[in-house]
């Protein structure tokens, strides 16, 4: 598949209007504010080609979906047949609210697309960006997610997360015969795919760093004990990770891809283990009679938070990569469970368990500031957007007699102002994000 190729248009204009008047800031957001409005943008129908209109759904929906940006509805639309090459008639579109236009045109180029946008600000009168791609045909969704990528960037500031993959588990069959496997799926639930075939339970899937490879738990065929794995996304070569006496679970990538962290049980004690992929040398990381589990590096590489009841209840606790230095971060009332360090080092995300209710939270790296996000009946497994500013995790409903029903998956910012369900063809457990797709 040939990647796409990007470019600045008008690069100099461009890069004049994004710094341009004190006014330009109504097409900026701050997400640090204790309360703000979203953006009220206008995307427009791409030009030329037919799938033209189809991208510029995806970038209407990556928006808001996002919770940051209201897109406004194209039938209030005053100025029609915009062209994409000149300015819009900006008093029109301040008569409807918009702070923003988005235009483009898709044009044939020798076998392969060329897409071109343009982010006009309506206030100052000047275009905010521009960019030009050039890809294969059957690559329009990813050019989209890529367009709204450098849109959300040019509002907020950070870095967006539209071109990224999920992998979780898909869930089918009755709840005590439950088909779980694992599968993979754009961040707005389109081109779903599975990458083991249901045979044997396959749980816990998380990318590495490269989004080339995946480790995941699963049961052997014969019901044997679990074993981590590691697969390759595209061929489906698979290999397993260790031989151990124990069962093998949890497992997670070292933020550069070289080492997998994770937990093996043997002998009745539960401690995590690191190793090393290129030689597969093992590491043991905890000794003690408590279980160890749930194992995450910090972003920088250098610290590991884990969760275990070595205290005698479930607490998070945090140390070195390379073991030693242990310390206890939470101390909250109830039990603390999948910490997952963010890809900013800012936070840790974790599901708690207080007074038979679940909830998300996040909390500084020293055990800080910890808020809640969501609660619910059974609600599990945060996992970070690439830019450390929106979660997702899984959500499983009471069903009418009050016990456990549908599971899906759920995507909400770190505010806590925006929660919305992601769209699965199956019910849903245990996301992982992936990180950006490289370009």
């Amino acid at each position: 598949m040939m990647l796409p190729r990007r470019q600045t248009i008008l690069g100099g204009v461009a890069l004049a209007a994004g710094t341009a008047a004190p006014a330009a800031a109504q097409l900026t957001i701050d997400m640090t504010k204790p309360s703000f409005e979203p953006v009220p943008i206008a995307i427009v129908d791409f030009k030329g080609d037919r799938v033209g209109a189809d991208i510029a759904g995806v970038v209407r929906n990556d928006l808001q979906n996002s919770g940051l940006f209201r897109s406004i509805a194209p039938s209030t639309f005053i100025q029609q047949n915009i062209d994409p090459n000149s300015p819009p008639r900006f008093p029109e579109w301040r008569q409807i609210g918009a702070a923003g236009v988005v235009v483009g045109q898709v044009v044939q180029a020798g076998g392969n697309i060329k897409v071109d946008f343009r982010l006009w600000d309506v206030v100052v009168g000047q275009q905010a960006t521009g960019l030009s791609f050039t890809s294969q045909p059957n690559n329009w969704r990813r050019l989209a997610h890529i367009i709204a990528d450098a849109i959300y960037k040019r509002v907020t500031g950070e870095e967006g997360y539209f071109d990224t993959r999920v992998a979780y588990v898909s869930e089918t069959g009755p709840l005590g015969a439950r088909v779980k496997r694992i599968a993979i799926m754009d961040q707005d639930g389109f081109n779903n795919r599975y990458i083991t075939d249901g045979r044997t339970i396959a749980l816990t899937p998380r990318f590495s760093p490269t989004l080339q490879e995946i480790v995941y738990m699963a049961y052997g065929e014969k019901n044997e004990q679990p074993r981590v794995y590691l697969q390759n996304v595209d061929s489906g070569r698979r290999e397993l990770l260790g031989n151990f006496p124990g069962m093998s679970f949890a497992p997670r990538f070292s933020p550069d891809g070289t080492k997998v962290v994770m937990s093996i049980s043997a002998d009745g004690n539960t401690d995590i283990f690191q190793m090393d992929l290129r030689g597969r040398a093992l590491q043991r990381l905890t000794n003690s009679p408590a279980i160890d589990t749930s194992p995450c590096y910090s972003n920088d590489g250098t610290q590991i938070v884990f969760n275990s009841d070595r205290g005698g209840t479930q607490q998070l606790y945090v140390m070195s990569a390379g073991g030693g230095g242990d310390r206890r971060i939470s101390f909250g009332e109830g039990r603390y469970a999948t910490p997952v360090w963010s890809p900013r080092g800012d936070f840790i995300a974790f599901t708690k368990i207080s007074a038979g209710s679940f909830g998300i939270g996040v909390m500084r790296p020293d055990g800080s500031g910890e808020r809640m996000l969501a609660s619910g009946f059974l609600v599990e497994g945060p996992t970070w957007a690439p830019n450390g500013r929106v979660l997702m995790f899984f959500r499983q409903q009471p069903n009418s007699g009050g016990r456990a029903g549908s599971v899906t998956l759920h995507q909400i910012d770190i505010t806590g102002r925006f929660e919305r369900q992601v769209a699965t063809p199956t019910d849903a457990s245990d996301p992982a994000w992936s990180p950006l797709i490289p370009q």
